[in-house]
C-alpha cells in the first residue's frame, strides 16, 4: 500500500517545479500547524486571535486551512502574540 510519503517522493521526482511546490507546501503546513497548536494550547479561538492581531477572523481561518499563503508580515502578526518566532535557514 502506498503512503502519502511514497506519493510525495514519487511526485518530487517528476520535475524540479513539482518538487519545489511540494516542499514549499510542506514548510507552510509546518508553520500553520505550529500556529494552530499554540493557539489551541493557549485556549484562543480563531476570533480571539484575530482580534489580538488586528485581522479579520476569516483571514485567520483561511491561513489555518492553507487556503491562502500569508505574507511574512501577516505571519509575524499572528505568531508574535502566540510567542512564536520565525527562523530562516540557508540551505
Amino acid at each position: 500500500m502506498r503512503t502519502w510519503e511514497d506519493y510525495k517522493k514519487d511526485a518530487k521526482e517528476v520535475n524540479d517545479t513539482v518538487k519545489q511546490d511540494i516542499e514549499e507546501m510542506e514548510v507552510l503546513a509546518a508553520i500553520v500547524t505550529a500556529i494552530i497548536d499554540k493557539r489551541n494550547e493557549l485556549g484562543y479561538t480563531q476570533r480571539e486571535l484575530a482580534v489580538i492581531c488586528g485581522l479579520p477572523q476569516s483571514s485567520v481561518a483561511r491561513i489555518e486551512a492553507c487556503i491562502v499563503k500569508p505574507n511574512i508580515e501577516t505571519l509575524l502578526r499572528i505568531m508574535k502574540p502566540l510567542g512564536l518566532t520565525l527562523s530562516v535557514t540557508c540551505i
